[in-house]
């Protein structure tokens, strides 16, 4: 079953097209990499699939609904975590999951449950009551995750979510990515780390709105004649 599925989404602005009607689908459970340089169409195609912006033309069915006439809905069944993270550094760790719970409507009683089981399995109750900003930036980027998948969304937008942080820290991150898609949560990522691409189900390469490659890690691998995503990045770039 398909979580998204998308039919030559187009975006332009004026006479510039950021997004020129790309194709693709991504299924329940995967772990979807949307590669591609600085300006290749990236952030502009999450945010018409989240329902933050209106394609100009096409179609996207996210969550099973429409980015057109049903942005509300995808709003309320999709996390969102971007490289800036969303955080308040004035609010503690406790109250900014509890801001972000209240938001999306959780039950008073259940939401505490669930922020304690969340800070739980990050190992992060001792810190509930500490201000963000006194947190170190791995521990914000983990809170960040649980915030976003808190109300339990059917699908999680990831961009640049590793953006900053050592290679340990983006490592236990990708593990929270695996469990949390081995219960069935659909997680499209962007990153500029190819490495990280390796870990992904499928990725595709977006270059000046367009998407040019779609596959495997292995399949685009082969596809190039290299041996690492890295490779098919420098070999794509170069031609």
């Amino acid at each position: 079953m398909n979580s998204i599925e998308v039919d030559h989404l187009t975006k332009k602005f004026g006479d510039f097209t950021a997004v020129n009607e790309i194709s693709f689908q991504v299924k329940e459970g995967e772990i979807f990499g949307f590669l591609g340089a600085n300006g290749a169409g990236k952030t502009t195609a999450i945010k018409m699939m989240s329902g933050l912006l209106q394609p100009t033309s096409g179609t996207a069915i996210v969550a099973g609904y429409d980015v057109v006439t049903q942005p509300k809905l995808i709003k309320r069944n999709i996390g969102y975590m971007s490289q800036r993270f969303s955080l308040y550094n004035d609010l503690t760790v406790f109250e900014n999951m509890q801001l972000f719970g209240t938001i999306y409507k959780i039950p008073r009683k259940e939401l505490k449950k669930r922020i304690m089981d969340s800070l739980a399995a990050l190992d992060m109750t001792k810190q509930a009551n500490l201000l963000v900003h006194s947190i170190p930036l791995g521990w914000k980027q983990k809170l960040a995750f649980a915030t976003a998948i808190l109300h339990k969304p059917k699908i999680v937008f990831l961009d640049e979510p590793t953006s900053g942080v050592d290679p340990i820290v983006r490592r236990e991150f990708w593990n929270l990515i695996y469990e949390t898609a081995s219960t069935g949560v659909t997680i499209l990522v962007t990153t500029h780390y190819m490495d990280e691409a390796e870990y992904c189900h499928r990725i595709s390469i977006m270059a000046d709105g367009n998407i040019r490659l779609l596959g495997t890690p292995e399949e685009l691998k082969q596809q190039v004649g290299v041996n690492t995503i890295n490779d098919v990045f420098v070999e794509y770039v170069k031609h």
